[in-house]
């Protein structure tokens, strides 16, 4: 089983909807985090440590992830979707981006 965090600031819409999309696809378990203090689900070194693949929205949050958590990744890949915050929770283009650009990261079933 391949473990992956989404990651994104607030992780209210856009690591939230990668979370559910991908929720049942075969092989993978999710979790979604926010690399804000105020975040729903503020990331954490124990997510870190937790994924196989780190998967965030904008460098900037690789950047955060990278500088706030260095002694928490472990050789983690760490894959940016490049998705900006023009989306909300569950939107049809925000879905479609994601699968299309998560496609090549995914076990195939």
């Amino acid at each position: 089983m391949k473990t992956i965090l989404f990651v994104c600031s607030q992780n209210r819409l856009r690591s939230p909807t990668a979370e559910q999309v991908f929720a049942d696809y075969p092989g993978v378990e999710v979790a979604s985090a926010g690399t804000n203090n105020d975040a729903e689900n503020p990331l954490s070194g124990e997510l870190v440590k937790w994924a196989d693949l780190l998967v965030v929205m904008e460098r900037q949050h690789k950047t955060k992830l990278q500088r706030k958590f260095r002694t928490s990744l472990r050789g983690q890949r760490i894959v940016c979707l490049d998705i900006p915050d023009d989306y909300c929770f569950m939107d049809p283009e925000l879905i479609h981006l994601l699968t299309t650009r998560m496609a090549r990261h995914l076990p195939t079933a």
